[in-house]
């Protein structure tokens, strides 16, 4: 796999141009050094992990959305630079190149800018105009154009030979002409592409023979819709193309035909005479024949290209959140994967996720082996000295759970239902074969849920991000932008949490900064032969770690238990002198400086700025040595669904219920309350204010009490509330991840009743 950072690298072995550096600072408000130095940073080999997290110096402290907001601009400038030197080699190639449309195209910065002053030179397919012109028709067609005093049927009657048999057609052909002049006249497309941004409505409507089929229901919203396209959501944008690419909608945007035209005629009708006439049939034949589609394309291009980004927004969003999970820990694991006639698959885990044993259980129908199964469960968690078991929340998951908590351990085990989707898809997929090639889908599966508690990213990592149902129309998107953006996310999780490199698989590894899948697969390998890393020089060792895949990727890889503490950091190795100075001159050893905090209070941070380390890195190193190698993720609470409701036939309007916030999308979250179909709250239930975001007020994984405001099970919809007049609006505080930025700094609220007894079980657990 080529990570998101190692795909850069190979698309920019130059810096930028200045002109598009000053260019880019001036969009993104930023200072042309700071996207000057982000640039050659990225021309070296740095990825977006790297310099947010060890150049801060450089990059102004910028985080990591802002270094790949530079990155996006970096990549569509270098686009348009290629396609520059492809426009100003056709229109040189054709003889038409001057010094003025090569400084236009040089001062260029926008590819829609680009391609409209390229249209007249562009190679064309067979036109009306083409045709006109290969008649002989243009001398006729500029004469009137200019709109002088002229007769033209008169002017038109010169043109009358074997290709042109009269009058009539010599003016159609002559019209032809302009409209396509009309058309490609960058103006012109500038004004009508200004009243489509402005002033275009989509409309939709069914599509008659297709009206009572079943499948078109889903899509009966759109059957008699309109709105300005301007204000149309993502979902919404989306939702209707899926429909006219099934067949069932027809859309269409457009803009009042009336003005567009009165809009080009203030272009180009300069007089009003007869040949100011034909000008007249010809702009009102160039919009409806040749303007209207094109600039209708671009702004179903340019829609469906916003809808994509705020649809992949949302979706890297919740993968993030979900990538950064509450873990576990090192826990001994049992985990069921739940099911009816098959059975329950049951796995243990020891500490690291290695699996020790693994049967199955058939506690219900047809079977009913109920005494059986927790026989069974119980002299499992006995024998294999199991701390917590996690329950799949798919097919009998609720009933399975219900198994597992009727039973007395003499102990406390803690219980989760964990989610389980895309736990199949890696079931069957290469990783899971190549990982457990003597066990069949359904022990890869019940591997996955257990190890998916004791540490969610580890394991998610392994997964296609499109499979584990935190997407908004996933599969209607931009694939390669999705893509790209997904990978993103993952690599920033990654680094951001670090890596046990002793522990980690080649699917983690390659995650990593500056590690790409070969050198991932090398450093198992050596550890394999070589036993445990000791030190983060170690790596030095492995095939293909060179200097600069080591200088990215050491200060994300962990060494529990090295003999220097800092390489089970984030402090990197190029810093250790420094700290190493620091223990120095409070006259301590380096782990007397990271144990006591009235030290490293005595250190003055100036003395130690220099040419190459500023107060950023230095405040960072002081942080870290706080807390070496503290995982930065919440710790995992215990939850509890409430045990009266089992199906959606339980569920009543008014009820007070417990969930987990299980997606989020622009028009709210949908929330598992132990059910088989989640339910919705809506934006407008999310809080008694008004919500413009979901995400400042819920977190994927986030615990809940809902209020059950709807059900409707024919169509297995349940409508939910967390309005404070439905009872059900306290909630946990929505504060993001530590370095996560929207959120970050603000003061936590006050738990409510329900959070409070969930730190009460977590207290206990850890106790």
């Amino acid at each position: 796999m080529i990570t998101f950072a190692a795909l850069k690298k190979t698309e920019h072995q130059v810096n930028m141009e200045p002109k598009y550096i000053q260019k880019i600072a001036e969009k993104l408000s930023l200072s042309v050094q700071q996207v000057t130095n982000v640039s050659n940073l990225q021309a070296e080999g740095a990825t977006i992990p790297f310099m947010a997290r060890y150049r801060k110096e450089a990059t102004g402290n910028l985080d990591e959305v802002a270094i790949g907001n530079i990155v996006e601009e970096i990549d569509y400038f270098t686009d348009l630079n290629k396609r520059k030197e492809t426009v100003l080699k056709t229109i040189e190639d054709l003889g038409k190149l001057t010094p003025e449309l090569k400084k236009r195209i040089d001062d260029c910065y926008s590819a829609t800018e680009l391609e409209d002053i390229y249209l007249p030179y562009k190679p064309k397919r067979k036109t009306k105009a083409t045709q006109a012109i290969e008649k002989g028709l243009e001398p006729l067609a500029k004469a009137l154009f200019e709109q002088g005093s002229i007769n033209p049927e008169e002017a038109a009657a010169a043109y009358i030979k074997e290709e042109v048999k009269d009058v009539k057609e010599a003016l159609q052909g002559a019209r032809d002409i302009i409209a396509e002049w009309v058309s490609e006249h960058e103006q012109a497309r500038t004004k009508i592409r200004q009243l489509f941004a402005e002033s275009a409505t989509l409309t939709s409507k069914v599509y008659t023979p297709k009206k009572d089929e079943e499948e078109a229901q889903k899509y009966r919203d759109y059957f008699e819709f309109s709105q300005p396209l301007a204000t149309i959501p993502s979902h919404r944008l989306l939702a209707i193309r899926r429909g006219e690419k099934e067949g069932y909608l027809l859309m269409d945007i457009s803009i009042d035909k009336q003005l567009a035209v009165e809009s080009l005629e203030e272009i180009f009708v300069k007089a009003s005479n007869a040949a100011a006439a034909e000008v007249k049939k010809a702009i009102e034949d160039s919009y409806n024949r040749l303007l209207k589609s094109s600039i209708e394309n671009e702004a179903r291009l340019q829609s469906k290209a916003k809808a994509d980004e705020e649809a992949i927004n949302v979706f890297t969003e919740n993968l993030r959140q979900l990538l950064l999970s509450s873990p576990l820990g090192s826990k001994r694991v049992l985990a069921l994967d739940p099911g009816y006639r098959t059975g329950c698959k049951v796995v243990c885990l020891d500490a690291q996720g290695n699996l020790l044993y693994n049967t199955a259980i058939y506690p219900h129908p047809p079977q009913n082996q109920w005494t059986e199964s927790i026989a069974e469960i119980k002299c499992l968690v006995s024998k294999y000295d199991i701390e917590a078991i996690a329950v799949g929340n798919g097919t009998a998951g609720r009933e399975s759970e219900t198994l597992v908590r009727s039973i007395n351990f003499g102990k406390h085990v803690s219980i989760f239902q964990v989610n389980e989707s895309g736990a199949s898809i890696y079931s069957a997929s290469e990783v899971a074969r190549e990982e457990f090639p003597d066990h069949d889908i359904t022990v890869r599966g019940a591997i996955s849920i257990g190890r998916r508690l004791l540490d969610p990213l580890s394991e998610l990592v392994k997964i296609d991000p499109k499979s584990i149902g935190v997407g908004q129309y996933q599969h209607d998107v931009n694939q390669t932008k999705l893509k790209q953006g997904l990978d993103r996310v993952v690599e920033s999780a990654v680094n951001f949490v670090g890596v046990d490199v002793n522990t980690a698989s080649k699917h983690l590894l390659q995650y990593v900064s500056g590690i790409s899948s070969t050198l991932a697969n090398n450093i198992v390998q050596y550890r394999a032969q070589n036993g445990p890393f000791k030190s983060r020089a170690e790596l030095k060792k492995v095939p293909m770690m060179g200097p600069k895949s080591f200088e990215q990727c050491a200060g994300f890889l962990r060494i529990p238990g090295a003999e220097n503490p800092l390489d089970n950091s984030s402090v990197h190795p190029e810093s250790y002198a420094l700290v190493a100075q620091m223990a120095k001159d409070v006259q301590a050893s380096l782990e007397e400086l990271i144990k006591r905090a009235e030290l490293r209070k005595q250190i003055n941070k100036r003395k130690y700025i220099s040419e190459t380390t500023g107060e950023f890195t230095i405040e960072d190193i002081l942080k870290e040595l706080e807390k070496p190698g503290r995982d930065p993720r919440q710790p995992i609470e215990e939850f509890k669904f409430d045990e009266t409701i089992k199906s959606i036939e339980d569920v009543k309007v008014g009820m007070q219920v417990p969930g987990i916030v299980t997606n989020i999308t622009a028009f709210g979250a949908f929330v598992d309350i132990g059910v088989k179909q989640d339910g919705l709250v809506h934006v407008s239930q999310l809080s008694n204010k008004f919500v413009s975001d979901p995400n400042e007020v819920v977190k994927l994984q986030q615990k809940v009490i809902v209020t059950v405001t709807e059900v409707d099970v024919a169509r297995k919809r349940i409508g939910l509330s967390m309005k404070d007049g439905s009872k059900g609006a306290e909630r946990q505080p929505a504060q993001r991840q530590q370095g996560e930025r929207k959120l970050l700094g603000k003061k936590p609220e006050a738990l409510n009743p329900f959070q409070s007894k969930l730190m009460e079980l977590k207290k206990k657990f850890n106790d």
